[in-house]
């Protein structure tokens, strides 16, 4: 069994930065795609981010693109996402999620989720 663990949020002013990560642990033999999610009181879960297992391959949601940066440094170690100018609206629960493919992330063909991280942005 694999589980995914978050860390680094918080609360921040808007314009201020936040590095969030995600590790693995368990059996973690596999390789995975992964990815970022939020979820804002109210809301829908929405994609965030998606980078694939070799870390050579991004993608991004509009919302975040230019903002926020996904990397790993290897195929089994952490994942982080880089949040820069953040505004009120990113504030959400963020959720790390493993998969097989990055494109199958976003339409949320997730394999594991981590148990997510609370990130506060104030105006």
């Amino acid at each position: 069994q694999v589980q995914f663990v978050e860390s680094g949020g918080g609360l921040v002013q808007a314009g201020g930065s936040l590095r969030l990560s995600c590790a693995a642990s368990g059996r973690t033999f596999t390789r995975y795609a992964m990815g970022w999610f939020r979820q804002a009181p109210g809301k829908e879960r929405e994609f965030v981010a998606a980078i694939t297992w070799s870390g050579g391959s991004t993608y991004y949601a509009d919302s975040v693109k230019g903002r926020f940066t996904i990397s790993r440094d290897n195929a089994r170690g952490p994942v982080y996402l880089q949040m820069n100018s953040l505004k009120p609206e990113d504030t959400a629960v963020y959720y790390c999620a493993a998969g097989s493919r990055p494109e199958s992330i976003a339409t949320m063909k997730v394999d594991y989720w981590g148990q997510g991280t609370q990130v506060t942005v104030s105006s």
